[in-house]
């Protein structure tokens, strides 16, 4: 136990003793076999079943009557509900223990939702997370807080701040950490006022000489930035990190829209109290709101990570959006202007919101910091998941979020980002099993050969063996993860990949898989894809 821990005033809480001992044994059934597959073939898809005729010595199963219900939006912030109150299958509190995971990040009850201000100070990495303390369902958001020494083994820590004053009576909302003068910390974040008006607060450490952080202090010149003309008061969060230009000032940007076009507005501020709106940093018509805006530089060779106000020769800039309207994460690549105050994307066909996605999976919400301690990016996501909430409640806890990766840019595309796996995950790995020179012919499955009752990191290889073969393949540019037809539909290229929560007769399944696709002017593209319908 870290000697910072055993000094501190207040209550820490360690995570299960099971991710100390023997990482990937908490949760035994999270893949009961795992299967490498390459071109699958089309088979029956799995209708979700209502009522079944139980077998002999089976529980019956009544039918349940669904009702959509909403958690968030009408409050002024992206649904936060699967829309089923009732489950359609009556799970038992065993079954739905499985799902707590042994590598990523959860709270030990209750609710959570975006990753907020992360960062890193005196030796600890911090986690904060919207958290509604009293429920499994969104509501009541206060800042939940936790700290680590490897981003893999966390101590919960008290509640960092709670929805007590008037311009946050309705919920402590997303907000980012900058690193001032001196190692200075602030933390800037939405918060709903009494009259649920999206306003910008701020905060400091009551006692910076505390390495875990564990009281905050809200300023007295709060709300510090209001939605100033033209944003409709619900439409204004998520404010990012700062950054120091040349000139001395600092910026910072927040989401919003007008009409249907989502925007980032970028303001400057020499104190973090008082600020002038510049300019509008960047916009993309008919994309709706944006919210959890992240914008960060990547050095255009190698991996290392860049602080935030990193600018100049040999960086380009990365912009990403939560988009409220599908609720997915869209970013693109460019370069920043700072006399202009204006993020130009490289290529305006890969525009936020027209082209890339952070992750095309169960993913939101996310936010990046820079780790000084090993320069490099970090990014964070939140994973919202698809049980009801009549289930969230019997199992008492909802979300998780994303293993933590590092991020750089490609530069071998010069057109994405490249993410991967923290190192520190490696720890976690026990039992190596290797499966190597495997030839997949289309529409076979190989079967790994995992036993039950185990959690797979899992990092595979694909080749294509005929490159001649590939540069013949003719044309297929409306290709996409949601019209492609899943892992059923049948491509040269595609799909090929894992089907993971397999059955041995593959009658249930994930597919996580690649269809690469060639345009009609000769380039090549890969989507990663997952398959939710069997």
């Amino acid at each position: 136990m870290s000697k910072d821990l055993e000094e501190a005033a207040g209550p820490y809480v360690a995570l299960s003793d099971d991710i100390n001992k023997t990482p990937g044994v908490r949760c035994n059934r999270i893949y009961r076999n795992a299967i490498l597959c390459v071109f699958l073939v089309a088979v029956a898809l799995c209708g979700k079943a209502i009522y079944r005729k139980p077998n002999d010595g089976e529980r019956e199963e009544q039918p349940v009557v669904e009702y959509v219900i909403s958690r968030g939006h009408v409050e002024g912030v992206s649904e936060k509900s699967v829309g089923v109150s009732f489950s359609t299958y009556p799970w038992t509190i065993a079954e739905l223990s499985w799902q707590r995971t042994g590598f990523h990040f959860q709270t030990q009850a209750n609710w959570m939702n975006d990753p907020n201000g992360p960062l890193v100070y005196k030796g600890w990495y911090h986690f904060f997370y919207q958290y509604n303390p009293a429920s499994a369902v969104w509501g009541n958001i206060t800042w939940g807080h936790a700290v680590s020494k490897d981003l893999v083994h966390w101590f919960y820590l008290d509640l960092a701040m709670v929805p007590d004053r008037w311009y946050d009576i309705n919920g402590v909302w997303t907000g980012s950490a900058t690193f001032l003068a001196n190692e200075t910390l602030v933390m800037l974040y939405t918060g709903s006022t009494n009259e649920s008006v999206q306003v910008q607060n701020l905060a400091f450490p009551e006692d910076p000489s505390d390495p875990l952080l564990r009281k905050w202090v809200k300023s007295e010149a709060n709300p510090v930035l209001v939605p100033p003309k033209g944003i409709g008061t619900k439409d204004f969060r998520d404010p990012t990190t700062g950054w120091i230009g040349e000139d001395g000032i600092w910026r910072i940007a927040i989401g919003s829209k007008v009409g249907k076009t989502g925007v980032t507005l970028v303001f400057k501020t020499k104190d973090f109290v008082e600020y002038e709106q510049e300019n509008i940093l960047h916009s993309v018509n008919g994309t709706g709101m944006w919210e959890c805006v992240d914008f960060f530089p990547v050095a255009v060779s190698g991996i290392a990570g860049l602080d935030t106000s990193a600018n100049g020769g040999g960086v380009k800039h990365v912009l990403k959006a939560s988009f409220d309207d599908d609720r997915y994460d869209y970013y693109a690549i460019g370069t920043y202007d700072l006399e202009k105050q204006r993020f130009i994307p490289d290529d305006p066909a890969l525009d936020v919101g027209l082209g890339l996605r952070l992750d095309y999976g169960k993913y939101y919400a996310s936010k990046s910091f820079y780790d000084p301690l090993k320069q490099r990016r970090i990014l964070w996501g939140w994973v919202g998941e698809n049980d009801s909430e009549q289930d969230d409640l019997r199992k008492g806890w909802a979300s998780l979020q994303t293993v933590p990766r590092a991020v750089w840019f490609d530069d071998k595309t010069k057109a994405n980002v490249i993410q991967w796996p923290i190192e520190e995950i490696d720890q976690l790995r026990s039992v190596e099993l290797v499966v190597e020179n495997e030839l997949l012919r289309p529409g076979s499955v190989v079967e790994v050969g995992a036993t039950d009752g185990v959690q797979l990191d899992i990092e595979v290889v694909f080749e294509f063996p005929d490159a001649a073969a590939i540069e013949e393949v003719e044309g297929d540019s409306v290709y996409s993860c949601s019209n492609g037809g899943g892992a059923a539909g049948r491509g040269v290229l595609g799909p090929f990949g894992l089907l993971a929560l397999a059955e041995k007769n593959l009658t249930e399944q994930t597919a996580v898989y690649f269809y690469v696709a060639k345009s009609a002017d000769g380039q090549f593209q890969t989507f990663f894809c997952h398959d939710e319908t069997r």
